[in-house]
């Protein structure tokens, strides 16, 4: 994951998307070495029977436990208010879209699966410089809306990569045969509804193998701490003697 997120921030290394949120190579690079930070402090605990390292161990994982039990609460509690983050994200995200290639590709991908065009409309993409609608914009993807929102015809052997052009100065009516009007925000909430037995059970699935692999830790950690109990009782006996 490491090797992936530094492939990826190199090769884009005059992109202007920098920040965590709307950079995918840097969410990969964060993410892959708070991964190996904590599986080595595990491993390395585990195998040379350290103390100390199996500490950091669980007391890494248990604030992380910690950290997404407090966030499933919040995000109920203010399931509102997550809603408007993520929509003010997303809008950001339009903005920045022909900026970095990997944000790019993000957008297009989410399009595609969930079959729809910008965050809450597919006016939305009117935010980005490039589909902008004004008169002095010399783009040709003036006033259109990206590839990924067009509708793929049945038994189509070319795909039309150009059907978005022009599609946000006509009426809904005359492009809802083109492109899919609606946003991809509520398409995506509409999901998790209607999945959510899968999501609740992968949820549960991984906390309860967190808190296993938290108990096993323990454990382990606490044969370590008996073993050196053991030594030093064997010692101060020699000593006695």
């Amino acid at each position: 994951m490491i090797a992936v997120g530094i492939y990826a921030k190199v090769a884009k290394e005059n992109d202007l998307v920098d920040t965590l949120a709307t950079d995918p190579a840097l969410l990969f690079l964060t993410v892959g070495f708070l991964t190996f930070i904590i599986t080595f402090l595990g491993c390395f605990g585990a195998l040379r029977d350290n103390a100390v390292l199996l500490k950091m161990f669980l007391g890494i994982l248990i604030v992380i436990l910690f950290l997404q039990i407090a966030a499933a609460v919040l995000g109920f509690l203010f399931s509102d208010l997550v809603l408007q983050r993520t929509e003010l994200l997303m809008k950001k995200a339009i903005v920045l879209y022909r900026e970095d290639m990997d944000l790019e590709n993000l957008i297009d991908f989410v399009q595609k699966k969930f079959l729809c065009c910008g965050v809450k409309h597919y006016s939305d993409w009117s935010q980005n410089v490039y589909f902008n609608c004004s008169e002095n914009n010399p783009s040709l993807e003036a006033c259109g809306v990206p590839f990924s929102c067009c509708i793929r015809k049945q038994n189509e052997t070319v795909f039309n990569s150009m059907c978005g052009y022009k599609t946000q100065g006509t009426g809904e009516s005359l492009v809802k045969e083109r492109i899919y009007i609606n946003g991809c925000l509520d398409r995506i909430v509409l999901w998790g509804k209607q999945n959510l037995l899968l999501v609740g059970g992968i949820s549960i699935s991984l906390l309860c193998l967190e808190i296993c692999i938290i108990s096993l830790a323990a454990v382990h950690l606490r044969q370590i701490q008996e073993k050196e109990k053991k030594k030093k009782k064997a010692r101060s006996r020699r000593k006695k003697t």
